[in-house]
């Protein structure tokens, strides 16, 4: 299903500070993440081994996307037919409009998207053109009392909808409640719903699946999150039915002033994901109070 142009930053990738690169170690390679100063994501490589790699180079003007390009290179060498360019055309004049052209590197079009917006900057609208067809995705809003509803549609047939809705308990601590549900051939397939702190760290996640016979979503899987005092995460516990479980997680982190973690333990899996992170050198006045 066609979504919105996504702009992705530093901290869409658990990162803070100055970071200009971001090497992610994985079992398959490595995943390297670069970035401008102004903290917007410019380059991302899936690294295979020395001769296959995927990369996605990302062009902005004025903070707006407009150019990605992926490339995808077998022993070395550009694979025409499969790398491809997206290009963006804004026009702001009155609502939001962005039309978007896909085409791979040897000149054969793929696609194109529309995205209209209304009058309050949201997506309401995304046509999309192919070489057999034409597909039409509407976003509806709803809202009742204090729930935001957005339903997904293609083609007159509902793909998804959210719940946004706020909870405030005794303590005046303040609950965001989202609720997903995802549709099959327009019929109920899944769901989640997640309850988020005021900082958005998750608290709880109910997974759950659409009984046919009961004619009703049921409860599938449970996870509960737990922080220390900071907010980093310590452990999850995982419910399915009457079986129960627990990951811990133990962070290493770097001796920048930015405390980004380096290293991340789950056991008992005993797995774990390392990181190296290059920060852009910003002047000791900038970062530091000279009294």
């Amino acid at each position: 299903m066609a979504q919105e142009p996504r702009v992705f930053k530093v901290l869409d990738f658990e990162l803070n500070g100055p970071v200009k690169s971001c090497t992610v170690i994985t079992n398959y390679g490595k995943e390297i993440f670069e970035f401008n100063e102004a903290g917007f994501l410019i380059k991302s490589t899936t690294q295979y081994n020395e001769e296959d790699k995927d990369i996605t180079v990302y062009k902005y003007q004025n903070e707006e996307l407009v150019e990605k390009r992926m490339e995808s290179y077998k022993s070395n060498i550009l694979d025409e037919a499969t790398s491809m360019v997206n290009f963006y055309e804004i026009d702001t004049t009155k609502t939001k409009y962005i039309k978007e052209l896909v085409v791979s590197f040897d000149k054969e079009f793929f696609e194109q998207q529309e995205y209209y917006y209304n009058s309050d900057g949201k997506l309401e609208k995304i046509i999309v053109s192919h070489e057999d067809a034409v597909d039409e995705v509407s976003i509806e809003y709803s809202q009742y009392k204090d729930e935001l509803t957005e339903r997904i549609y293609e083609n007159g047939v509902i793909q998804s909808s959210e719940r946004r809705s706020t909870k405030k308990l005794k303590n005046g601590a303040i609950l965001k409640i989202r609720l997903r549900k995802e549709f099959v051939d327009g019929e109920p397939n899944e769901a989640v719903e997640t309850t988020m702190d005021e900082d958005g760290l998750k608290q709880h996640e109910q997974f759950f699946k659409f009984d046919t016979a009961e004619n009703e979503f049921v409860p599938a899987e449970k996870r509960t999150y737990e922080y220390d005092k900071e907010g980093i995460l310590n452990e999850v516990r995982f419910t399915i039915g009457n079986a129960k479980s627990i990951k811990n997680y133990i962070f290493q982190f770097d001796d920048s002033p930015y405390k980004n973690w380096v290293k991340k333990i789950i056991t008992p899996d005993n797995s774990y994901i390392t990181r190296e992170i290059e920060y852009f050198k910003i002047e000791r006045d900038q970062t530091e109070d000279p009294n």
